[in-house]
Formats: C-alpha cells, structure tokens, sequence
C-alpha cells in the first residue's frame, strides 16, 4: 500500500502472473506493448518465410501441379487460420493466454525446425526434373510427402495458440477504463497491422530470394531462427505484463444459454427486464468485469435469464451472459460478409505468384523471386496504414465527429470496394499476357513470356491497399465489439475468416478446374498457365465480389454496435471526476 501513494492499480481486472493486482505505471502500456510488437516482426518473418514461397517449392521440389499445389497451400494456410478457434478455447477456460502463448510457442519452434531440416535432407524430396510439365516428372512418394505435412502441420497448431492470444495480450495493456489507456488502444491495431506487415516485408523480399537463389535449407534456416528470436523477446517482457484471470470457455457461456433458452422456451418473459436474474452489480466491479443490461434483440434467447426453481447454470443464466450471446451471435453476419475478400487474399501466395513464374523476371541480370511481389502487398499496405492514420483519420473526424474518423464497418466497406478493383484489373492484365503469349507461339509450350513481371504488380499494390481498410478494421472490429470476458474468441473471428477463405479458395479452385474440363473442354486451370484461362476466374472472383459487397451492405445496415469509443471515453471521463470529488470531500471529512 505505501508504494500504491501517488499511483494507482488498475481497474480492468488484470494482475502479475501470480494473481496479484499490478500498479498502472509498472506494468502494461506502450512500455510492454513494445516487446509484443517487436514479437510480431518477428514471428510474421518466420511464418511468411515458410507461406510466401510455400507453393513454389511444392511445385519445383515435389512435383505438384497447379491445382494441386496451390489447394495444398490454401488447405495449410486454412488450417492455420482455424486453429486460433481451439488456442482461445484453451486460454480462456484454463491456462490463460500467457501460458497458452508460450506452450504453443514451444510446438510452432519444434514444427519449424523439422521443416528446416526435412528440406534439408536430399532423400526427402523428389528427384530433380527440369520437364515443363511437372506431370511428367517423378512425384514425390508417400514417405516425403507424409514428413514434410507433418512438419507443416506441427507448425499449424503451434500458431493455433500463439496467434488468437499475442494480439489480445496486447491489448489486454491497456486499461479501458482509464480514458487515456482507452485511446492508446485506439492507435494499438493499426501499428499491430504495421509490426506484422514489416516482419512480412523482410520475407517476402529476402527470404524468399534466399530460398530461390542459395537454398531451402538457408531460406527455411533463418526463419526458425527468427521465430526463437521473437520467442526470447516476448520472454523478456514477461515482468512488464498485465495477464487476465481466465474468465472460462467462451463457447460453454454461450452454449448454456442457448440450452437454457431452449429449455425454457414456452416459460412467459416477464414484461419488466430487472425481473430478468442478474447478479449484484458489486459482483462485477469486484473482477473489473461489466454489467450489460437486457436488449430486445434476438429475445428468444432472454427466455436463459427468466427465473424459474432450478438454479441449474444450464437452466439459467445471467442477463449479462445473455447479451454476451447476443453480441456474439450478432457479428456472424458480418464474419460471413468477410469470407470472399479472405478468398482473395489466398490468391497471393497461389496463383498470382504462378502469373509470375510465366513472366521475365531478369532485370540487368538479377532474376526476381515471383514471390518477392507479395512485398509490394506489404508496403502499400504499411505506407497506407499510416497515411491512413496520419492524414485520413484526422481530415475525416472533422466531418463525422467519430473519434475513428469512419466506423469499421464503413472502413471495412472501402477495403472491399478495392477487392473488387483488384479482380476486374487482375482478370484484364490476365488477358493481356493470354494474348502476348498466343502472339510468339508460346501456348502449347508454356514458354516464358516476353512480358515484365511488374505487369502484374498493379494487383499485389491494390491488395495493400485493400488490407489497410479490410484486414485491419477486421481485427479492430471483431476484438472491440466481443464482450470483455470473450476477447480471444472475438480475435479468433477474425482469424477464422482467413481460415474459412483459403477453405474456400480451394474448393472453387477444385470445383472450377473439374467442372470447366467437362465435355472434353481444356479447363480454366492448368498446369500449364499459358494455355489456361485465370482471366476467366478472375472476372469469376469480380463478380462474386460485387455479389458479396452487395450482402456486406445489407447486414451491415442492420448491426448496432457494441457501444460506440468516443462515448464510453466521456463516460470514463465523468466518472474519474466524480471519483476524484468523492476522495477529496473525504480527506477533508478526515481532516
């Protein structure tokens, strides 16, 4: 107590790793943010390291064709967006995030090094082949494709654990209910965004041009050692972190009060919500926790709180848990707007990146990696973050008083725009190198075509552009309107999306291939670019855009968002004041 004079502990709840409360100056803030986004730099080098030039060597190394190869990476990098689901299972309802962090670590470490070593091993990998078509090499056999997933998949659900928590550790620093922390919190996701896309960055130029010109075994070496880094640095912070107390599993809140509300569906709601069970609002402050009052919204489900004789958690629950639910239950609609731009962002690291093997990459001698344009995704989109920050933010505030300047969802609305610029541009440039290489005769053969690589650059820019309006909203989105006590599972939406997208991208990929080659026809999809015809499925993926755009719009007329920041700010603002009155009125009582 006598080093709390002149300090104060926070309020939202969060404690040391011993469970005692921490004082606001010596834990948490910018001071332990810090270490968590130089964490991200890192982790982003090492896990795009491995994603970014992912398909090229399943097809130059294991012989797999285009659909193949590219299902293959959208199936991992699927899987690794999904896991997040399970990782915020577990630190909510029983190790807490930190623990589960830094297990999960443990397994991401271990997967990467046994990919490290599996492309290291000759006898791991196909033989060497130099054929057009890779269908005439030798594939890979069961034994090498059976160590290199393996090796993959550790990895996978490593990140199940790390990736759902590092973000939410972040933001647990800042204390919402002191105003100032509240805003800082404001500016943590846009240079979250920009830590994970400079780490990005150095991958998708170095690593991958490491990996194309020295080795895999150097290109996959420095990644893992890269990720130990990050692990170190994160170690480090620990003494600065402010850690919450696991509140229990998301999904068993929810499913008990959609069970009770089913239970109880022909039970009479009483008119007057207070009549609603709800627990003592000292019961709240005590674990810096908040009270939600009943909605009427989606009001089959306060049928959970009505009181009955049973006080059986499955028959009945708290209004607050009711409208956590809800909230829940409200964002589904825009998490499934957010499915078709994760369909696009899967078109990156797959076919995009095959246009450019099809393309003259010399330049005075030096031989461009096709997937070093996945860069450009990342400095656009890290020159826009801050632009955006800096300058739109600010201009747009003045005309929409909104502290944010637009609101996510019209934020997210833009970035979606922009996706559908991308496809029309990418299905045209398509034609254009269709075109060229029909011109020289280069159809049949699969020749490289005597067009620049930057051709297709115009599309990885726009896909920058579109991630500092879309992904990053997303994230912002998805963790600020989640109910307190379900923050990892919010931030597990906005993941499962990417998950959900590459899920799909695979299933078009597949579906379109098969169904374009019916009747004898060549198909859309070939292992041979030149005589394929992607600009058809770009104008595929235009099209579905418009189609989804159209749907974001309508969902996302009707949302009504958790509580808008500039309120809640003032509010805190009020509060403090009052709180400051009161101690002073008291000191002189005691004088």
């Amino acid at each position: 107590m006598e080093e709390a004079r002149g300090d104060e502990f926070t309020q939202d709840g969060t404690v040391d790793l011993k469970g005692n409360p921490v004082l606001r100056s010596k834990r948490g803030g910018w001071k332990a943010c810090s270490f968590v986004v130089v964490y991200e730099v890192f982790e982003r080098m090492a896990y795009y390291g491995i994603s970014s030039n992912l398909v090229i060597y399943l097809t130059k190394k294991l012989h797999q064709g285009t659909v193949t190869s590219s299902n293959n990476v959208t199936n991992w990098v699927g899987t690794i967006w999904m896991t997040p689901i399970l990782g915020a299972y577990v630190a909510d309802a029983h190790l807490g995030r930190y623990w589960t962090f830094v297990i999960a670590s443990a397994i991401y470490l271990s997967g990467m090094c046994l990919l490290t070593v599996t492309v290291s091993i000759p006898a791991l990998r196909a033989p060497p082949c130099d054929q057009a078509d890779v269908a005439d090499c030798k594939q890979a056999s069961t034994l090498q494709l059976a160590v290199f997933y393996t090796a993959l998949y550790i990895l996978a659900i490593g990140t199940g654990g790390t990736k759902p928590n590092i973000s939410t550790i972040g933001a647990d620093q800042f204390d919402d209910f002191e105003p100032k922390e509240k805003k800082q919190k404001l500016s943590f996701f846009n240079w979250w965004m920009f830590s994970i896309f400079f780490g990005t960055l150095f991958a998708n130029t170095f690593l991958v041009y490491i990996q194309d010109n020295v080795g895999w075994s150097v290109g996959y070496g420095l990644p893992t050692a890269g990720l130990a880094v990050s692990i170190l640095i994160f170690l480090a912070g620990t003494p600065f972190y402010r850690h919450r107390i696991p509140a229990g599993s998301a999904f068993t809140k929810m499913s008990r009060v959609i069970v009770a509300s089913i239970r109880k569906w022909n039970v009479p709601e009483p008119s007057d919500p207070k009549e609603l069970y709800e627990l003592d609002l000292a019961e709240y402050a005590k674990n810096g926790k908040y009270r939600i009052d009943s909605t009427p919204s989606l009001r089959i489900l306060n049928k959970a709180a009505v009181k009955t004789n049973s006080k059986d958690p499955w028959m009945l629950c708290s209004v607050t848990e009711v409208e956590e639910t809800k909230q829940m239950l409200r964002m589904i609609p825009i998490l499934i707007a957010t499915f078709v731009p994760s369909i696009m962002i899967a078109q990156i690291n797959t076919l995009f990146i095959k246009q450019g093997t099809t393309l003259n990459r010399n330049i005075n001698g030096f031989k461009i990696p096709p997937a070093s344009l996945a860069g450009f995704v990342t400095l656009s989109m890290l020159i826009s973050v801050v632009l955006y920050d800096r300058f739109f933010v600010k201009i747009t505030r003045k005309w929409t008083k909104n502290p944010r300047g637009v609101t996510l969802l019209q934020r997210m609305g833009i970035g979606m725009v922009v996706h559908i610029i991308i496809m029309v541009i990418a299905s045209l440039t398509e034609m254009k190198r269709l075109s060229v290489a029909k011109d020289h005769g280069l159809v049949e053969n699969g020749g490289q075509i005597p067009l620049s690589i930057f051709i297709i650059l115009p599309q990885f820019v726009l896909m920058g552009i579109a991630d500092a309006f879309l992904e990053v909203a997303k994230i912002e989105f998805f963790y600020d309107q989640a109910p307190e006590s379900m923050k990892s599972l919010g931030t597990s939406y906005a993941m499962t999306t990417l998950g959900i997208g590459n899920f799909l991208s695979s299933f078009l990929l597949s579906t379109v291939s098969h169904i374009t080659k019916r009747h004898h026809h060549k198909g859309w999809i070939l292992n041979n670019l030149n005589a394929s015809h992607l600009d058809y499925y770009y104008a595929f993926f235009a099209v579905l855009n418009i189609l989804n755009f159209i749907f974001f719009l309508v969902v996302s007329r009707f949302y009504i968002y958790r509580a808008e920041v500039s309120d809640s700010i003032e509010v805190l603002k009020e509060n403090r004041e009052l709180l400051k009155l009161k101690d002073k009125k008291e000191m002189l009582m005691v004088n």
